[in-house]
């Protein structure tokens, strides 16, 4: 007979796995991590001016460069203070983090990707922006979210889509068919170079642009 004492060391001896398992196991996580987290974006203007937040590495992400976000914000200046914004395509949330530094009342942010949108909620954390205004981080595909994002129209939207995925022009049919915008919005749209903006709605017209070798920007007033 075989002690039971022997029996319980054979049947709860765990297996193990060798050390050099665990070491590639470990260094292969801590590469996941790094290819996720290897991202800051500053904000450049108002209350947090100067601080920089953690964005994450993801498909089509691009956030807008410092050079750009102050020639935006200086075209915004009239419109910013105590206005209703949307960040469509949000990202990294840079422009949306932007206009609240700038003491805009509200922004809803939308993002397709899980987990740059719960990155963006962590910063807005970061920075307390509930004490100061309201936010939403809505995720999921944009064109759908917009559908029912919200009953009442928007002062400012940000329109700044992947590159080469078709989605310039149904977004700003979805912001006229849904009401999203009124008669005083602007509109902020970036898109690459080489796409020619789409024709725009009646009493939509251009009153900014501007073009580099890569992309085309310009801001949109509804009238």
């Amino acid at each position: 007979m075989i002690p039971l004492s022997a029996t319980m060391k054979r049947v709860s001896r765990p297996t193990r796995a060798p050390s050099s398992a665990k070491k590639r196991h470990s260094a292969k996580n801590a590469n996941v991590l790094r290819a996720k987290s290897t991202g800051q974006i500053r904000i450049i203007g108002g209350q947090w001016r100067g601080r920089k937040l953690p964005v994450l590495n993801a498909e089509g992400l691009r956030p807008t460069t410092d050079r750009n976000k102050e020639t935006l914000f200086n075209w915004l200046m009239p419109y910013i203070n105590e206005a209703r914004c949307l960040d469509v395509f949000a990202g990294s949330g840079g422009l949306g983090l932007e206009a609240l530094s700038r003491y805009a009342a509200h922004c809803d942010f939308i993002e397709l990707d899980k987990q740059t949108a719960t990155q963006l909620k962590s910063n807005l954390t970061l920075l307390k922006a509930s004490k100061k205004a309201s936010t939403n981080v809505h995720q999921g595909d944009a064109l759908s979210i917009l559908k029912g994002v919200s009953e009442t129209p928007y002062d400012i939207v940000f329109v700044d889509p992947p590159f080469a995925k078709g989605l310039v022009e149904p977004t700003l049919t979805a912001l006229k068919e849904k009401q999203l915008v009124h008669s005083g919005s602007v509109i902020y749209l970036e898109h690459e170079s080489a796409l020619a903006t789409p024709a725009l709605p009646a009493h939509w017209q251009i009153i900014k642009e501007k073009q580099s070798s890569a992309l085309r920007y310009m801001l949109i007033e509804v009238s």
